[in-house]
């Protein structure tokens, strides 16, 4: 994709009447891969007025959006990334001018912008700078102004950044069309140019932004604009979206290696034997011959060579592995060699999965499975930080090394919400994870959170402590309105009652009554909560469905019993 023939843009800002021009403004159009990871930024701010430095106020505002937003994980969705960097701006703003006496006294801006981002556009917007939008010659105004009117003559900003420590952004998105203009104006245009008049200069220049922007300007100015007076426009002439062929090439750049075995070479790494295979990859020990480090290596199982959702997930998994740097997440070893082959290095680690672990451990102690959930609970918090859910949590996916660490492995059906918003030609499938551990709503083809990830980790908690399933063996394959939780205390009399009761509440088939934070989850497993430790009025049947049968069976022979003796 050539980036330079995506847009056509149009800028004009002018001090007119005031002696120091406080609008600032700026378009960032990157190369690729940033191009279709991040998107195309486009932002306007007015400095208030009323404020002694509006000027630095704008243009912190906007060298933070056009550089911090950049530097965000690639796995935040844009709505993340950018309020993060607002908060972040709006802070800073307040400690200088807490800090800088008079020197920053009154530190303000208004401020809009566009995020477009593959075939979306985000919108961001505070005060009374305003977005418009032209599409088949039609303007629209996309922004509310945050003003409150005392009187036709007076009035004031309601929403500002750097005038509170809550900001309160509007946020929008939209589908982009081909051909779409966007106008960004600062007020000192609006105010005294009409939809109408601007319409017609754009209208009229249209091959020519640049032009149309600098008449929109002086139009203002000469209908007497009292303020500085800023006016952008951006056209799309293509969706800033990957074409197939670019996306089947990259995947396609490196070839499969070969069948490896024992003593063979490739890109420095000498293969000391296959650790597992099947018909999707085959897993390797391996040493770097430069380091003599232990490492192993994942390559892609030749059936799919042609297959391009099946590379798409191959390069996920590494994808994802590399963003998160976290002692309770497997490692991808970064190469500082040339690939030659399609394959990925992760660290090594030395230790048994969890499946083993619970087989050579039936009865832990509550003190053990604490630790062991306490530890998996800090590697789903590296995930969800980055606003990814592993989706696949299971004993075989988790590893216990020699040291007592715990580890995720496996990225596969990984979610991250960054790459969700990004348009591909290759069919993304939605993988679901093991069915015993997997979430209701994921089986329900509803949205999954972070509380889907907890669901699974609540299933393990039980499992590891009774050796069993809280909903049994055939969970799925019923319908799931008719889940009944098995309490761990029918199988285990001496588990505390609390501690089946945060089970219990993690494991709960509506997301919304589950912890809020897995970090709750963690505290009620070591702490009596209150709310677990009187015996809750679940009906018998409910609690245990083969003990309430069982005494309907012996109340009613005894009756019968009863009975014969009676006659």
């Amino acid at each position: 994709m050539q980036a330079d023939s995506l847009i056509d843009l149009g800028q004009s800002s002018d001090k007119g009447v005031k002696e120091e021009n406080q609008d600032s403004y700026g378009t960032l159009l990157p190369e690729s891969p940033v191009l279709e990871q991040k998107g195309i930024a486009i932002v306007l701010a007015d400095g208030v007025s009323g404020c002694d430095s509006g000027k630095l106020a704008s243009e912190s505002c906007v060298k933070s959006l056009l550089s911090d937003y950049y530097c965000t994980p690639d796995s935040w969705t844009v709505k993340t990334s950018v309020q993060k960097v607002l908060l972040a701006t709006n802070r800073w703003m307040l400690g200088m001018a807490e800090q800088g006496g008079d020197h920053h006294k009154g530190l303000a801006t208004t401020m809009s912008a566009l995020i477009v981002k593959s075939s979306t556009v985000h919108l961001f917007h505070i005060g009374d700078t305003r977005i418009y939008r032209i599409r088949h010659n039609n303007l629209e105004q996309l922004t509310k102004d945050h003003r409150f009117w005392v009187s036709n003559e007076k009035n004031y900003l309601t929403r500002a950044v750097g005038i509170d420590l809550y900001l309160d952004i509007d946020y929008r998105n939209f589908l982009l069309e081909e051909g779409d203009i966007f106008l960004l104006s600062t007020d000192g245009v609006h105010e005294f140019v009409s939809d109408t008049a601007m319409l017609q200069k754009i209208i009229k220049n249209s091959t020519n932004l640049e032009r149309a922007a600098r008449e929109i300007t002086d139009l203002a100015m000469t209908n007497g604009s009292d303020d500085n007076v800023t006016c952008q426009l951006v056209r799309f002439n293509q969706l800033p979206t990957v074409s197939d062929d670019e996306v089947y090439r990259k995947l396609a750049e490196l070839p499969f290696p070969p069948e490896l075995s024992a003593g063979m070479k490739m890109d420095g790494y000498r293969i000391e034997r296959e650790l597992h295979a099947s018909k999707r990859s085959q897993v390797y020990l391996a040493t770097d011959e430069d380091t003599g480090e232990k490492i192993v290596l994942k390559t892609p199982s030749i059936n799919y060579a042609d297959d391009p959702t099946y590379l798409d997930m191959f390069v996920h998994e590494e994808w994802v592995g590399r963003r998160i740097d976290n002692n309770h997440v497997l490692k991808i070893v970064e190469q500082t060699r040339t690939r030659h082959f399609l394959y990925y290095v992760t660290e090594y680690i030395e230790g048994q999965t969890l499946r083993h672990w619970m087989s050579d451990n039936p009865q832990p102690s509550m003190h053990d499975v604490r630790g062991i959930v306490r530890q998996i609970a800090r590697g789903l918090r590296a995930f969800h930080r980055k606003e990814m859910i592993h989706q696949d949590l299971k004993p075989e996916n988790i590893i216990i090394d020699t040291q007592g660490t715990v580890k995720l492995i496996d990225f596969g059906s990984t979610k991250v919400a960054g790459i969700e918003e990004i348009s591909t030609p290759v069919h993304r499938l939605s993988l679901l994870g093991t069915q015993h551990y997997t979430a209701p709503e994921c089986l329900l083809g509803q949205p999954v959170s972070y509380r889907s990830d907890a669901f699974s980790l609540g299933i393990i908690t039980y499992e590891m402590l009774t050796g069993k399933l809280p909903f049994g063996e055939k969970y799925g394959e019923k319908a799931l309105s008719k889940l009944r939780y098995i309490s761990s205390l029918n199988i285990d009399a001496d588990i505390p009652l609390w501690v089946d009761g945060a089970i219990r509440k993690i494991v709960k088939k509506n997301p919304s009554n589950r912890y809020e934070e897995i970090s709750e989850f963690i505290r009620d497993l070591s702490h009596p909560n209150n709310e677990f430790t009187e015996i809750a009025h679940t009906p018998l049947m409910e609690q245990n469905p083969l003990g309430f049968w069982k005494g309907v069976a012996l109340v009613s022979v005894l009756v019968n019993i009863a009975l014969l003796f009676y006659k």
